[in-house]
């Protein structure tokens, strides 16, 4: 009897356990599926400008050469929900826990097409012109400029935010009721550059 009653309990919950995971299995299933759903799109506008200077002996400035320009960044941002472990996802009844991944940038796109010469300002000088590899210099200084400050933003947390609703709605039609997620704090919205990384040899 005994044994019978020790079956018993051991067989339910090797059922409950299978069904736990069975419920893990597809809330992985559709958090994945809803993978492209959790991006958000900004466009950052960035004035660039920059000066040449053209000295006697490198020591006296004769004349400085002026340039300016609109820029345009476009960043994608979003969870890579590829990267939820079984671990991030604890489901009890009707309440679930999910961990999500860090928010890190998809694309950055700086387009060529979208700079802008403001030819109001920008000025070449007599024996100091600003060429096409000063502006390649000036736009590339300020694509790292944009990509190093992009933390500050607020674009993590608006990406949070849009996640964050994305899941509810999900987990709601799955029958969940107490729903809370979170992010992991490691990691890395996007990889910063030095100065001094790019700078020509």
């Amino acid at each position: 009897m005994i044994m019978t009653r020790l079956a018993s309990t051991l067989l339910l919950l090797l059922l409950l356990a299978g069904c736990k995971e069975r419920q893990r299995a597809i809330v992985v299933s559709k958090i994945k599926q809803a993978s492209k759903l959790a991006t958000t799109e900004t466009v950052i506008d960035k004035i660039v400008f920059g000066t040449s200077d053209k000295r006697l002996l490198g020591i006296i400035r004769l004349n400085q050469a002026r340039f300016a320009a609109k820029s345009t960044a476009i960043i994608k941002s979003g969870v890579d929900l590829n990267k939820l472990e079984p671990d991030d996802i604890k489901i009890e009844g009707n309440r679930i826990d999910i961990e999500l991944p860090h928010v890190e940038v998809i694309n950055f796109s700086y387009p060529f097409k979208l700079f802008d010469i403001d030819e109001s300002i920008t000025q070449d000088k007599f024996l100091n012109d600003i060429d096409i590899y000063d502006q390649e210099n000036f736009y590339r200084l300020a694509e790292i400029d944009i990509r190093n400050n992009l933390k500050y933003t607020g674009i993590q947390k608006a990406t949070e935010e849009k996640t964050r609703l994305l899941m509810e709605g999900l987990l709601k039609n799955l029958g969940y009721e107490e729903i809370y997620i979170s992010f992991k704090a490691s990691g890395q919205l996007i990889p910063e550059v030095e100065m001094n990384e790019t700078e020509p040899e």
